[in-house]
Parts: C-alpha cells; sequence; structure tokens
C-alpha cells in the first residue's frame, strides 16, 4: 500500500525558506500525481502545488505562485516543495497525497493516500 511521509516543516520568520519532503513508496508512481494541500486552524485542505510524476508537469495555486517549487527525485522516490519568501499565512498543517491520473488536481477529494502532515509556522 501506498506510504507518504513528510518531513521538513518547522518554524521560520516572515521572508524565510523551507523544504519540505514527502517521501514516497509501496507502488510506483508513474502515472501518479503527487500533490501539497496545507490546512490551517479551522479551515478545509487547501491546494498548494502538485506535480505529474512521469512527465514532470507541475500546477500551483495563485497564492503561492512565484514563491514556492514543487519537484520529485526519482531516485529517491521524493517530492519537494521549496517554499521562499514565507508569509505568515503560510502557516499551516502541509500535507502531501497521491492520485492516479484523473479525477480534479485542485480537489482534495480526488487523493486517496495522505502523509501525515508536517507543521510550517511562519511568524511576523
Amino acid at each position: 500500500q501506498v506510504q507518504l511521509v513528510e518531513s521538513g516543516g518547522g518554524l521560520v520568520q516572515a521572508g524565510g525558506s523551507l523544504r519540505l519532503s514527502c517521501a514516497a513508496s509501496g507502488r510506483t508512481f508513474s502515472n501518479y500525481k503527487i500533490g501539497w494541500f496545507r490546512q490551517a486552524p479551522g479551515k478545509e485542505h487547501e491546494f498548494v502545488a502538485t506535480i505529474y510524476w512521469s512527465l514532470g508537469v507541475t500546477y500551483y495555486s495563485d497564492s503561492v505562485k512565484g514563491r514556492f517549487t514543487i519537484s520529485r527525485d526519482n531516485a529517491k522516490n521524493t517530492v519537494y516543495l521549496q517554499m521562499n519568501s514565507l508569509k505568515p499565512e503560510d502557516t499551516a498543517v502541509y500535507y502531501c497525497a497521491a492520485a492516479p491520473y484523473g479525477g480534479s488536481l485542485y480537489d482534495s477529494k480526488s487523493y486517496r493516500d495522505w502523509g501525515q502532515g508536517t507543521q510550517v509556522t511562519v511568524s511576523s
């Protein structure tokens, strides 16, 4: 079965950077997309970015475009989220999630496998 393990969260000042990692195992992901979502207290899951594993095609939410970069390392079966110019409003628990090609890449309900999440806190 699919396992996703996030790491790299922490506390950072506004304007700083963090890199999140999502180690994926349990199957081959060539026909999968791996997404990053975030959830702030009292809010729904919010789409952040997605990468189509074999194609390398990426999509971003407008709120992070130009500041965040999603990438993958095939040899390590790991997806990264490089977050630069962080803002206090980026504070949330960040989750990676996996889904086969097809379905909405923006809708959390289309992703069936999820990691445990990693906390990102940006102080002003």
